[in-house]
């Protein structure tokens, strides 16, 4: 548990009253004295993620419980999104981001430096369509080439009817998971052919 000076001198609070003070922000942090400790926890031991600090520093500087928390700790200070994104160094929209997440998916989930739960983006190739890649980057390159280039892969992909569109930079991501794939003088990437 911290005193009321350690929390104002871990926080580096600005005076009441400063602009842009109880904006009224759609999600509102209301920490738990628990979760006061843990953040102050995380950023006493100063050994985190950089990110995992600043969502700890964002939290408390956003809390906004009650004058006084049922535990009897002091409240946070309920700074708006502006004030935060200064205070931290991170951006208004980070703010906003964090507060939503502690929100709707919990103090652990805010913490937290990575979205956690379903991928933002669906896999471009499945488990059989980088099957034929990598069996195709085994064979030999087309005629009149010495060598397959990424394009040429994701080409012959989409001619082969494996997938109606992938991108050279699909068929790196999915070559670099199967180094044995093909060997690196095999293959040639867009810098190198440049280059």
């Amino acid at each position: 548990m911290l005193c009321q000076h350690c929390y104002d001198t871990l926080l580096f609070l600005v005076p009441a009253g400063a602009p842009g003070c109880g904006d009224g922000e759609k999600y509102r942090v209301t920490l738990t004295g628990a979760e006061r400790d843990e953040l102050a926890a995380v950023l006493a031991r100063g050994k985190a993620d950089v990110r995992k600090l600043k969502h700890a520093q964002a939290l408390l500087r956003a809390d906004e419980a009650a004058a006084e928390a049922a535990d009897g700790t002091d409240a946070g200070p309920g700074w708006s999104d502006i004030q935060v994104a200064e205070a931290v160094g991170v951006g208004v929209a980070t703010v906003q981001r964090l507060r939503q997440r502690f929100v709707e998916d919990g103090f652990v989930a805010a913490l937290s430096t990575y979205r956690m739960g379903e991928r933002v983006h669906e896999r471009k190739l499945d488990g059989a369509q980088e099957a034929h890649l990598v069996a195709l980057a085994y064979g030999t390159p087309p005629e009149g080439r010495a060598r397959w280039t990424l394009r040429l892969l994701a080409d012959r992909l989409v001619e082969l009817r494996h997938t109606d569109a992938v991108s050279h930079e699909t068929v790196r991501q999915v070559l670099k998971k199967h180094p044995q794939a093909a060997p690196a003088p095999d293959v040639v990437h867009p810098a190198q052919a440049i280059g």
